[in-house]
């Protein structure tokens, strides 16, 4: 899978069975999974079912308030929880077919994923309080 790199936004080819090994970026050197992955309907079934990593998924849009207010604790948490948990990033306004797929109605919504299947599911923003207690719930 192709995963863009957080930090210089270079492609990397990764294969899904290196996720859980501490991917660095090629070009910068950077670990790949200290921030959270932009994922796109190409690879997120592929980054939801073959991580053994728990998977947390930020479904969000750029004009969305609460999404704006909410992107730096999701980021925060993830540089935290770096190569514990997989923490993915889903644009419902360039990904509509997937928001649709996930059955998404109302942003921003986090889904808690082990073993590629969905435990947990909140709409709206979360202080970080409440975003520890999901994650503690998914490790």
């Amino acid at each position: 899978m192709i995963i863009a790199c957080p930090h210089c936004s270079k492609g990397n080819r990764v294969p899904v069975e290196r996720l859980n090994q501490k991917p660095v970026c090629g070009a910068c050197q950077r670990d790949l999974l200290a921030l959270p992955i932009n994922a796109t309907a190409t690879n997120f079934s592929e980054l939801i079912s073959q991580t053994a990593m728990p998977v947390i998924v930020d479904f969000w849009a750029p004009w969305c308030g609460p999404c704006k207010m909410f992107g730096p604790t999701f980021q925060t948490s993830a540089i935290a929880h770096a190569n514990k948990v997989l923490f993915i990033k889903v644009n419902t306004e360039a990904e509509q077919g997937l928001g649709a797929q996930m059955n998404i109605r109302s942003i921003p919504t986090l889904a808690g994923f082990k073993d590629g299947t969905e435990v947990h599911r909140v709409s709206g923003a979360l202080l970080p309080a409440q975003l520890e207690q999901l994650i503690n719930q998914l490790l």
